[in-house]
């Protein structure tokens, strides 16, 4: 099992302002975004490097900040880092793709 973010202990006093950034984004027409995914975002990139003496308005100020562009810019790296594009055979259907499987 993956270890908890150091920050999760916060996530309880961080929903409200979660809450406002996930309606936030719906209202710009980013509606598939939700609490969990903003805070998978938050954890693994914005707050990957975790401060040992953080205080809440810090990491409120950094929610209030994250950006649609900058959540969907991680979003699409992960989906490129992704393991099976083309589902359980996806290395001979590149290659058939590009023109580079042998027969």
């Amino acid at each position: 099992m993956a270890e908890a973010h150091p920050y999760q202990q916060y996530f309880q006093q961080l929903l409200p302002a979660l809450k406002s950034k996930v309606e936030e984004f719906r209202l710009l027409n980013y509606g598939t975004i939700d609490i969990p995914t903003l805070w998978e975002y938050l954890t693994k990139k914005k707050w990957k490097k975790p401060k040992e003496h953080i205080h809440i308005y810090e990491l409120v100020s950094d929610i209030v900040a994250t950006t649609p562009g900058d959540f969907m810019s991680y979003k699409t790296v992960e989906a490129f880092r992704g393991k099976h594009w083309f589902g359980e055979n996806g290395q001979g259907e590149w290659q058939e793709l590009l023109g580079t499987k042998k027969n």
